[in-house]
């Protein structure tokens, strides 16, 4: 799916009747992230995602750098990005939605990371760069997620709206910047985009990147994925998220 989206940017941006691309997802949700419940079920060593030990960082983190840049593409994108979301946009979900110039949520639908609590890291890393360290610091440390009426209320995204118009209302900023011509869209997004580059977004995400693939490899990471395969990846998420289990080695729980 990554290149998909990549190759859909560019397409979008090589035909000079597209002013705005807008992201959605299809089914009952926007994306829930990466499938990875084959992945956390099979045996270490039978993806490069979760290598025998001891592992190698540079392979893992070539194969996630090189997603990350796909999803990148939205955030790179020569014209502005906006993304629509209904159900869920969690895990790498919410990683596509944040790379987005504009994020228009369902305010029953539902953002966040909750991997962060064991077994990943966000590589865009977009999250204190839309609401600050602390809320940011809220959110990973915890995993927790939130709805789309507080996600626009702490300035994750830029608006939430009742399901039933989220169609309307996309399409009716769509329209207002559509009637904006490209080159002054341009030129604001790279404006912007600029300031958070200088604050150090690329080397934020090297080292998101970095972490991820080490979070997969730790004693933790590995009871993690040893647990998925013992129960299954829905119970060892579902352990993961209800935070009723430590994962740590010397665990008392």
């Amino acid at each position: 799916m990554p290149c998909e989206l990549e190759k859909a940017v560019q397409l979008a941006n090589d035909d000079d009747d597209t002013r705005v691309i807008v992201l959605s997802g299809s089914g009952r949700s926007f994306c829930s992230g990466y499938d990875l419940k084959k992945f956390a079920e099979e045996g270490r060593g039978t993806m490069i995602g979760s290598q025998k030990m001891p592992w190698d960082p540079y392979t893992d983190y070539r194969m996630m750098h090189a997603a990350t840049e796909k999803y990148m593409s939205l955030w790179r994108s020569l014209k502005p990005t906006v993304c629509k979301v209904h159900g869920f946009a969690i895990a790498g979900g919410s990683d596509i939605a944040l790379c987005c110039d504009l994020v228009v949520m369902a305010e029953d639908a539902f953002i966040g990371y909750p991997p962060s609590r064991v077994w990943g890291c966000p590589t865009t890393a977009m999250w204190a760069y839309r609401v600050g360290a602390e809320r940011a610091k809220r959110l990973l440390l915890t995993g927790d997620v939130i709805s789309g009426t507080e996600a626009a209320r702490i300035g994750l995204v830029g608006q939430a709206v009742p399901s039933d118009k989220l169609d309307e209302e996309v399409d009716r900023l769509v329209q207002r910047m559509v009637t904006v011509p490209t080159n002054q869209l341009f030129f604001q997004k790279q404006v912007i985009n600029q300031v958070v580059e200088q604050m150090g977004l690329s080397a934020t995400q090297r080292l998101a990147t970095l972490f991820d693939g080490m979070s997969r490899h730790t004693p933790e990471g590995v009871a993690f994925q040893n647990r998925s395969a013992e129960v299954g990846f829905k119970q060892a998420v579902k352990e993961r998220d209800e935070g009723t289990t430590d994962w740590s080695p010397e665990s008392k729980l």
